[in-house]
């Protein structure tokens, strides 16, 4: 029986991955309580296995007192010499005990104990197996579709691709297999939960890192992504060789790379943007196939403004806007796309604005176009030194042109003082 505890125990531990060490605790604390259930809690128990044999060893322990006022935990000098001769009074004795005599019902005790133990262990398992693998792609199979989510089968564990995980208009069947990115891993009282994902922007990128080997080995770099799940994604590449084309090697021969990956998100259509440090260029690039003429940045409030031919437009914006959605999200900045008629009817407008600030001839509206001010609202919000240091103009014409910018756009002009201080103040200019 001895070395039959023995091989139960190295098969458990090679089978379910379990340390040997945490499995033979769990069952000294299973004989203990299975003790102390039968003889009663107060017991002092100490439980030895022998890994040699095999052998369990269960000792009741009892301090040598002169008068026992605890029989469960204290013995009498004389009854102690009995045992060992040289006992003295505050020495602890231990009497071996038979572990075959705890019962059935402590047995029973014992084998909750181990088994508890040992979906503790299993847990502490998987969990130091996998929280490790968050931003990895996992290869499963669906168990069930509940309300929460298609649970998948991992193998040693179970994962939850949720709802809002799941690209549109994808359905899986029981028994099919599935690819997910490993989102994140929790540490819960009934085990981990895996949280996956088909619709993260990285889960895209992982499916370019598994399938072009130039982006395992680093020479291309994947600098950007923008997904909307199911439909389209855009994806920014660059290589750090300069023979190597990063968005060739992305495509791969006849397209049979990123066919592939079209294949695993169910149609979904990519396009593999070369990435650029210039936003404008970068833009440009994540606008394709559609033509850009201009681009005007504003760089403090990260936007641009991109003109494009008329026939252009719609190709550009693209289906619901969803060309200039994914480029706004890839560059990183507001992109506000325009035909090229309606930029020179806003052009003309907003020159023609300029001119109508009292006091402003050609020469001043010239001055204020080329140092960046396309409407009369623009000079009125802006302020005196900002429009000194980009015009030269004097701080006094300067401040008299703001005046009479903020009097026009308001439409409080009545009153005439103010106007014609303005109006004197710029005269000079012209």
């Amino acid at each position: 029986m001895n070395l039959e505890l023995r091989r139960i125990i190295e098969q458990v531990s090679r089978d379910k991955g379990i340390d040997k060490d945490l499995l033979i605790g769990a069952i000294k604390d299973a004989i203990r309580s299975a003790a102390k259930k039968k003889y009663g809690p107060r017991l002092d128990i100490e439980v030895s296995y022998k890994d040699e044999t095999g052998e369990i060893e269960v000792f009741q322990f009892k301090e040598v007192v002169p008068v026992v006022t605890d029989p469960h935990r204290e013995i009498t000098l004389e009854e102690a010499r009995k045992e060992d001769p040289e006992t003295e009074i505050g020495d602890s004795l231990g009497f071996k005990m038979d572990a075959a005599a705890f019962g059935r019902i402590a047995a029973q005790s014992a084998k909750q104990v181990i088994m508890q133990r040992m979906k503790d262990a299993e847990r502490d398992l998987v969990y130091d197996d996998y929280k490790d693998r968050k931003g990895e792609i996992i290869n499963g199979i669906v168990q069930r579709l509940d309300p929460e989510g298609i649970v998948v089968n991992l193998g040693r564990t179970e994962a939850l691709l949720p709802p809002s995980e799941q690209a549109p208009r994808e359905i899986y069947h029981k028994g099919e297999r599935i690819r997910a990115y490993v989102l994140e891993v929790k540490r819960q009282t009934r085990g981990p939960q895996i949280i996956l994902s088909r619709t993260h922007p990285q889960f895209l990128v992982a499916l370019f890192e598994t399938e072009v080997p130039e982006i395992s080995e680093s020479i291309v770099q994947v600098l950007g992504c923008a997904r909307e799940p199911g439909s389209r994604s855009k994806i920014a590449v660059t290589s750090r060789d300069s023979d190597v084309d990063p968005v060739g090697a992305c495509v791969g021969l006849k397209g049979s790379r990123v066919q592939n990956i079209v294949q695993e998100l169910r149609g979904e259509k990519i396009d593999i943007i070369p990435w650029n440090p210039d936003p404008a260029k970068f833009a440009t690039n994540a606008l394709a196939p559609a033509q850009v003429s201009r681009i005007i940045l504003n760089k403090t409030g990260q936007a641009m403004e991109v003109i494009v031919p008329d026939d252009q437009l719609s190709l550009a914006i693209g289906k619901r806007g969803q060309n200039v959605r994914l480029a706004s999200r890839l560059v990183g900045w507001k992109i506000d796309v325009k035909s090229e008629s309606k930029y020179s009817k806003s052009l003309k407008e907003g020159y023609l604005s300029l001119l109508s600030i009292p006091g402003v001839g050609e020469i001043t509206a010239n001055l204020l176009h080329e140092a960046g001010f396309t409407a009369a609202r623009e000079v009125a919000e802006t302020n005196l030194e900002e429009l000194i240091q980009t015009t030269g103009l004097t701080e006094k014409k300067a401040a008299a042109l703001i005046a009479a910018a903020q009097e026009m756009v308001s439409g409080q002009g009545g009153e005439e003082g103010a106007g014609t201080q303005a109006k004197t103040g710029l005269e000079a200019q012209e």
